[in-house]
């Protein structure tokens, strides 16, 4: 094994953020690790949500293509991007300690989904959490949002950022609005954004085009209109860069709340930077692998020395139960499907929802499996699943989504 090990990356914010956490902890063990950032199929499509493109992997074969070239010792992944069939010549070296792996609501005032108003618009990149929100709230508006975590949390806040930025003004006698026509929606056009749980690819924002509209609003009398407890100029100054951010952006969608991943929030260190609600797994049950990361290699040395050191038994155990059950029911990322596993003792606790993408019907269950025979019995309880019905609805958004019924690549 070389002295120093090449680790392939995404190179988004979230992505390196993943991959440092690899490196630190080999560095533990004296090994020098630098990173090699590729780029990815998914990062390549900026337009199409990541189930119209018919199959896993989008963000991860290109890594790994890497590996077996060896131009790099090793890649590491968003676990639920992974696919589930077994990779020839590529073991997964290592699946270190998860991450929340649940869902939570962002919404300015932090409502949860239980009481939107009726009508609300609720933005998510998933076909999964699209079809559980309209199951639990059929009166909601689901509307997809591309982007990464902090560009979708942008387009969120927006509307009422430019709206209470226009009151502001309006108050302080200058009638100009603070958002300009020419703004750019920063990075959603042609030359994309990328649909991870990571940083945004946009251009810096204009921080001119808004100081301006406040220092001439502050300029004209300095004053604080009765209404408001600040002038213009201090209440843009006491905006976050966040915030700032999403007062440049122009969006087609005005959206009340978006569902994201809660791992991709704290990775990105934006998990205390807004309100969010948990939702409750046994309704909103996540995706097979949210929340772990994992690490593949080739070279024999290199796949014990990532597993002696990062390695999570009990988050293996659980993520080899739901990529067990995802992979038997062959659904992919093409089927509203969540599986949840939770290591108890001598067993695997594991839940299952397989919907139709409108949310108005669904195959789940529960089951302990023992833990000395997990996958097997993993797939046997995904047997039963699709017994019950769950093939037939799998099928069916494969038939929507426009993929044929065989194995993804």
């Amino acid at each position: 094994m070389t002295e120093t090990l090449r680790l392939a990356t995404r190179g988004s914010d979230l992505a390196l953020r993943q991959a440092e956490t690899v490196r630190e902890a080999l560095s533990s063990r004296r090994r020098d690790v630098e990173l090699r950032q590729v780029e990815t199929r998914g990062d390549q499509i900026p337009d199409e949500l990541i189930h119209r493109l018919g199959k896993t992997g989008a963000f991860v074969r290109a890594l790994d293509e890497e590996v077996l070239a060896g131009d790099a010792d090793l890649a590491v992944h968003s676990l639920k991007d992974l696919p589930t069939e077994e990779m020839e010549d590529l073991a997964v070296a290592g699946v270190p300690e998860r991450a929340p792996s649940g869902d939570v609501v962002v919404q300015p005032e932090g409502v949860g989904i239980e009481d939107l108003p009726a009508g609300s618009v609720v933005g998510t990149g998933s076909l999964r959490r699209g079809a559980q929100i309209r199951a639990a709230r059929p009166d909601l508006t689901v509307e997809p949002v591309r982007g990464n975590v902090d560009t979708r949390i942008e387009k969120l806040l927006a509307p009422g950022l430019q709206a209470e930025h226009e009151r502001r003004l309006i108050a302080s006698g200058d009638s100009r609005a603070a958002t300009a026509e020419g703004a750019d929606d920063g990075g959603e056009s042609d030359d994309g954004e990328r649909a991870d749980d990571g940083d945004r690819a946009d251009d810096e924002p204009n921080w001119d085009a808004l100081g301006n509209d406040a220092d001439d609003a502050a300029d004209a009398g300095d004053e604080v209109d009765e209404e408001f407890d600040r002038s213009v100029e201090e209440w843009f100054d006491s905006l976050s860069d966040l915030e700032r951010a999403a007062m440049e952006r122009r969006v087609e969608t005005e959206y009340d709340a978006l569902v994201l991943a809660e791992a991709g929030l704290r990775r990105s260190n934006l998990f205390y930077k807004v309100e969010t609600t948990r939702l409750p797994r046994e309704e909103f049950v996540p995706a097979a692998g949210q929340g772990a990361i994992a690490v593949t290699a080739s070279d024999p040395d290199v796949v014990e020395a990532v597993r002696e050191t990062v390695d999570h038994p009990r988050t293996r155990v659980a993520v080899t139960v739901e990529r067990t059950v995802l992979g038997e029911l062959n659904g992919g990322c093409v089927a509203p499907i969540g599986v949840s596993a939770l290591v108890k003792g001598e067993h695997v606790h594991v839940r299952a929802r397989v919907l139709s993408t409108d949310g108005t019907e669904e195959v789940t269950d529960t089951r302990d499996l023992p833990i000395r025979s997990h996958a097997t019995a993993a797939a046997e309880f995904a047997a039963d699943l699709a017994d019950r019905g769950a093939d037939d609805l799998i099928a069916e958004a494969r038939a929507e989504a426009g993929v044929g019924t065989g194995t993804d690549e």
